[in-house]
């Protein structure tokens, strides 16, 4: 059965860790829902959090290719509940005094906060997880959406053991 993971990959900061990352998923026809890539809490040791829905069987079978790279120090699969995660959205939206006051009623019900104003659109932030930030999509298309982007998903681990207790125990 299908269910969606969330694999965090530990890498040394190469050129080109991504493409060698990502053509694994690729080989095995795996589309990848959303992709970040940032340092981690260990100097020179970058995260990439990959979200993807597939089988028990085939996301072990990737992280077990992944962690055979060179500069690949570890890699970790979690469900939803093993993990605290959220995503950021940009709305760009047309600005219309007159549904000025709906406009901001929507955000406040959505928890979003105004980073921009401009005579011609006003820009909206908003935090949370894909269906909340879908759900404010939904409900600003009525006001007119010139641009919208969202963030990949961004998680941190409920309890585990330490990155830095894992290279301890490599090295």
């Amino acid at each position: 059965m299908e269910k969606t993971f969330t694999i965090s990959v530990f890498t040394e900061n190469s050129v080109g860790m991504l493409n060698r990352i990502t053509i694994i998923f690729t080989r095995r026809h795996l589309n990848i829902e959303s992709i970040t890539a940032s340092e981690s809490e260990i100097a020179n040791v970058f995260r990439y959090t990959i979200v993807l829905k597939t089988t028990d069987e085939q996301v072990n079978k990737v992280i077990g290719q992944i962690e055979k790279l060179i500069e690949v120090l570890k890699a970790f699969v979690h469900e939803d509940d093993d993990i605290v995660h959220q995503e950021i959205a940009l709305y760009k939206v047309k600005m219309n005094h007159a549904s000025s006051n709906e406009l901001e009623k929507v955000i406040r019900e959505n928890y979003a906060r105004i980073l921009a104003i401009d005579p011609h659109y006003i820009v909206i932030e908003k935090t949370g997880h894909t269906t909340e930030t879908q759900s404010l999509f939904d409900k600003l298309k009525s006001f007119g959406i010139l641009e919208f982007a969202r963030s990949g998903r961004v998680a941190v681990t409920k309890p585990m053991k330490e990155l830095s207790q894992y290279l301890k125990e490599i090295n």
